[in-house]
């Protein structure tokens, strides 16, 4: 199964010749022969060019696939334009499945005979179309306008096919590979397949949706559109339908005047809330999910869809996280390297000097630089030669993160190249750190604990008048203690000396025949050796005891 199915993944991007993209110097001969041999395909789309020909391959290739075309589609500072824009179509724009089956499985998910005693209107045609499921538009009884969201059917079988490649894989290059337990692959892959498999719920996303949305309420940064989680299941999800501008869209916001300054710093404002407020943060936000509100474009407030995949960070590993970018943004990389060897991202062994300083090499000419004047190509490549120099091990309850914090530095650039991405979060983090130590932290831990508190309040004295009996009789009980284990030592010795003795008179009994004695003296000899023997027993069974 694996085999046939790395061959169709082969055959596909052959087809596509999307090995024609590769430069030949990248490419060993070897290779080369099996192509032309072995691998004999035709090119079948010479005349597209390589953006079209890259978006079709994926788009065959399945989920797994569209998935990594969507996150290259946001880093334009990376690709060709014109292939950014290609691939800019996997994010809502991929071949839908036929709406007769969409209308089928919405009828047998929810009990219906007809879509019409639900909706009051429903439009056949797709309005957006994705990796793992399509939407369609329609409009409840109550006036309500709505999009359902129904999953591909059958998408798991070929999922589980593309997972199951990729954990062979993986194993292969934790193994044999010189960087292979350092990069984790295994646990990378599994963090990755839990993701997607969560995403195939759609009761989950709905549960993900309502959460985020209570997170937000009232919030002038980020809207969540109302799930209506009685007519959702594990296949249809029902949720109101919301109107704004595609955040990939640049034109059409500067047309409606959006202060693009803002936007991209409420951006920024909200990944951070996300992670350290609430450690839940949406974790699909490629510009497919995003969108722009056009009620106030002074104050423009972002839309999000699409809840399938969520992060969450565990107490330890946010902590960690907001002392890091505290001290990036300080430029105390001292404390950088510290905290990296402490939480055991790199070996303690590590030598700190060194680490401070390739930290410093890589992070010191990016500082108080806007987006714009990144290579992020070139950052990325540093922090990945700093990561193998220094045995830096991948963290993989990190990766969702770190996918996330990709899109939210692409979708910056793309939105206001100007932006400073460190002033703009350095303020906020200060703040959570404020929050979490010192005299506000201890306030808020005492607050949150007082039902606790008020509840065990009625049993203090009790427990209080316990334990100074216990105190007070616990000079008499050491005393105690202190004599018995005296004893014990007693006893043992006088064993030890018992047994010593016996044995040399067993001993003795063996050997006074030599001399030509009467039998009587080595038999009384040998008796007492025995009596003393079981005077040894005595005792240690005495002690044994105790």
């Amino acid at each position: 199964m694996q085999i046939f199915r790395l061959y169709q993944i082969n055959k596909v991007l052959l087809q596509h010749g999307l090995d024609e993209l590769i430069p030949d110097r990248w490419m060993p001969w070897y290779a080369r022969l099996m192509r032309k041999s072995i691998f004999w395909i035709r090119n079948r789309h010479k005349g597209q060019p390589a953006g079209v020909r890259i978006t079709m391959a994926l788009q065959s290739l399945g989920p797994v696939f569209i998935k990594f075309g969507q996150m290259l589609s946001t880093r334009r500072d990376l690709l060709h334009p014109d292939i950014a824009n290609e691939l800019a179509r996997l994010q809502d724009k991929v071949a839908p499945f036929p709406s007769e089956a969409a209308q089928q499985i919405i009828k047998d998910a929810l009990e219906l005979h007809d879509l019409s005693e639900l909706f009051k209107e429903f439009h056949i045609d797709p309005l957006a179309s994705a990796s793992i499921a399509q939407v369609h538009a329609a409009k409840l009884h109550d006036n309500q306008d709505v999009v359902v969201k129904v999953l591909r059917p059958d998408i798991r079988k070929t999922i589980d096919a593309d997972m199951e490649l990729l954990f062979s894989l993986a194993q292969v290059v934790q193994r044999w590979l010189p960087d292979g337990k350092r990069l984790r692959p295994v646990e990378v892959v599994t963090e990755y397949q839990k993701t997607l498999v969560d995403e195939l719920d759609l009761l989950r996303e709905s549960a993900n949706g309502i959460q985020l949305r209570r997170n937000f309420e009232g919030s002038d940064a980020l809207y969540i559109p109302r799930i209506y989680s009685d007519y959702c299941r594990h296949n249809v999800l029902i949720m109101e339908r919301i109107y704004g501008i595609p955040v990939s869209n640049v034109d059409a916001l500067l047309a409606q005047n959006t202060n693009m300054k803002k936007l991209a710093e409420r951006g920024v404002e909200v990944f951070f809330t996300q992670v350290f407020r609430d450690s839940f943060f949406h974790a699909d936000m490629h510009p497919g999910n995003i969108f722009v509100g056009t009620e106030t474009p002074s104050e423009p407030r972002y839309i999000a869809i699409d809840f399938g995949i969520v992060g969450t960070l565990n107490k330890e590993d946010k902590r960690y996280l907001a002392e890091n970018f505290v001290a990036f943004f300080n430029r105390d990389y001292r404390k950088v390297a510290q905290l990296h060897a402490d939480s055991g991202w790199v070996p303690r062994d590590t030598n700190i000097d060194e680490f401070e300083m390739a930290i410093r090499t890589v992070c010191e000419p990016i500082f108080q630089k806007p987006l714009a004047e990144i290579s992020f190509g070139n950052v990325l490549l540093q922090l990945f030669n700093t990561a193998r120099r220094f045995n830096m091990v991948v963290q993989p309850q990190l990766v969702l993160l770190q996918k996330t914090l990709l899109y939210i530095e692409g979708l910056g650039r793309q939105l206001y190249p100007q932006l400073d991405l460190w002033k703009t979060a350095k303020p906020f983090l200060e703040n959570w750190m404020q929050e979490q130590v010192g005299l506000r932290a201890m306030m808020t831990k005492v607050k949150a604990n007082l039902p606790f508190w008020s509840e065990k309040l009625p049993d203090m004295p009790d427990l209080l008048h316990d334990s100074l009996q216990q105190l007070k009789a616990l000079p008499l009980q050491q005393q105690q203690e202190h004599q018995q284990l005296m004893a014990l030592q007693v006893n043992n010795m006088r064993a030890t000396h018992y047994g010593i003795v016996g044995a040399t008179l067993i001993i003795v009994s063996a050997l006074l025949p030599v001399y030509g004695l009467h039998w009587a003296f080595p038999g009384a000899t040998a008796v007492a050796g025995m009596a003393c023997w079981w005077q040894s027993w005595r005792k240690g069974h005495k002690k044994f005891k105790s």
